[in-house]
């Protein structure tokens, strides 16, 4: 009998956790304190800066958030991606706890220190490609892809930038041009910055087309309407994020990465949101077997602490003259620590594995889902890092609304999904990597439940 539990029970989670790992709801939602909190949100804090779930945060752990009303919500958002190897990770915060005491700022570009070095080499050492890199570290992912355009250009000596349809890379005047979906991220706040061309990628699902004929797509776009000889650099999400998550057909990525070879163009991966082992891998690049020329890192590499870096080939990383990179926070010590402690959680607890585990036992579930619910279009994704996208059945019409009432559904019975794709209908799952598969089957039920109710 015990051999029997052994080889049945749930496998041991490498985590350690502060908080019990439990949905608990005790209030409406949002409950009192919450509704109060946003009153004074609303007096004191441009309106801009929308809330997509007006529940305001005690604290957190693991997969687990904590409202000042005392709710515990199971978190597929992760901040979306951030938080990847989970909310307040014990070795995350003893690294920047002991770092405070320490140094809180030195402006690398003035008086160094060493963990800004320590960071750029477990870049180098775990982005694809082994040839000689270096990098740049500054705070967030639109930082990370506004670097990457300078260094390309400077490298190149191009004006040109291209960029995939559906594609989200940030909200500076610069990320806006180069982000497709206009509303909310670029609407009413141009104009913006010129030679940025928006081209079509792979998108199966819609556009059917293998990932010879999708390329061949893009590249005749790209030669015809840009220039090759133009064109600085081609920046694209392995795995779109915002756009909703689309895996391009097989064989898509790898020949646009031959195109750039042969004609100069720069290759930037922007794995914001796709890597440090979000996907199983440390970066989705490798899933699709590209090397980029440039590999762009955020959201996930700090545990929560704002840090992003322009990963890259070494002899176009030194294009840019001495001063031109760089800023006032970039590489900051705290943040620094933090993200040192991450790469070695993730070897030491082996989190590329948990990623694995997430998909092989989530993606059944969301493929049973599919077949019991039409509304279902398609299931997609890899590793931590999947979503379903809702569709009216029988159709490829995108049903937006579908979207927002499963995930209204499901706040209130404390499981915080997000929204995801250019029409607002696909649901994306970016659960930590400390998430259980019995939370899975949580999470899945409550959804089933909600398509249900449509």
């Amino acid at each position: 009998m015990t051999d029997m539990l052994a080889e049945t029970a749930a496998p041991a989670s490498p985590f350690t956790f502060t908080v019990a790992q439990e949905r608990r709801i005790v209030t409406e939602i949002p409950g009192p304190k919450s509704r109060e909190l946003h009153q004074r949100k609303l007096a004191a804090v441009a309106n801009g800066v929308s809330t997509a779930l007006p529940v305001y945060l005690s604290h957190a752990n693991g997969a687990i958030l904590v409202d000042v009303d005392g709710n515990q919500f199971l978190d597929f958002g992760a901040g979306i991606g951030v938080t990847t190897i989970g909310h307040t990770e014990a070795a995350v915060v003893e690294a920047a706890e002991k770092q405070l005491g320490l140094l809180t700022h030195g402006m690398f570009t003035i008086t160094p220190y060493e963990s800004y070095l320590r960071v750029a080499e477990l870049l180098a050492a775990h982005t694809p490609g082994d040839f000689a890199k270096k990098t740049v570290l500054i705070n967030s992912g639109a930082e990370a892809v506004e670097n990457a355009v300078k260094i390309a250009r400077k490298h190149t000596g191009r004006r040109a930038v291209a960029v995939l349809d559906h594609s989200y890379h940030g909200r500076t005047n610069l990320t806006m041009a180069m982000t497709y979906k206009a509303n909310p991220y670029s609407f009413g706040f141009g104009p913006f910055a010129p030679d940025v061309y928006s081209v079509p990628g792979s998108y199966p699902f819609r556009d059917g087309l293998t990932g010879a004929e999708a390329a061949t797509r893009t590249i005749e776009v790209l030669e015809k309407h840009v220039g090759a000889a133009d064109l600085a650099a081609l920046v694209v999400e392995p795995i779109q994020g915002e756009g909703g998550f689309m895996v391009p057909a097989d064989g898509y990525l790898s020949a646009l990465v031959d195109w750039c070879t042969a004609n100069g163009v720069v290759f930037v991966a922007d794995e914001i949101q796709s890597g440090m082992a979000r996907t199983g891998a440390y970066y989705a690049s490798e899933h699709f077997g590209i090397v980029p020329d440039i590999v762009l890192s955020a959201k996930g590499i700090a545990g929560g602490l704002p840090l992003a870096a322009v990963t890259g080939r070494a002899e176009i990383m030194d294009a840019a003259h001495a001063g031109g990179l760089g800023g006032t926070f970039g590489g900051n010590p705290v943040a620094c620590a933090a993200a040192i402690a991450v790469f070695d959680e993730i070897e030491t607890k082996g989190l590329l594995g948990e990623a694995r585990r997430i998909e092989a036992a989530f993606r059944p579930l969301l493929e049973a889902l599919a077949a019991k619910h039409p509304v279902i279009g398609e299931v997609r994704g890899i590793g931590a890092m999947q979503a379903i996208e809702l569709v009216h059945p029988g159709t490829t019409t995108p049903y937006p609304e579908a979207v927002s009432a499963i995930i209204a559904y499901a706040a209130q019975q404390g499981l915080l999904l997000l929204s995801a794709g250019t029409f607002g209908n696909v649901l994306r799952f970016l659960p930590s990597l400390a998430v259980t598969d019995a939370h899975l089957a949580e999470a899945t039920a409550i959804i089933d439940e909600a398509l249900a109710a449509l």
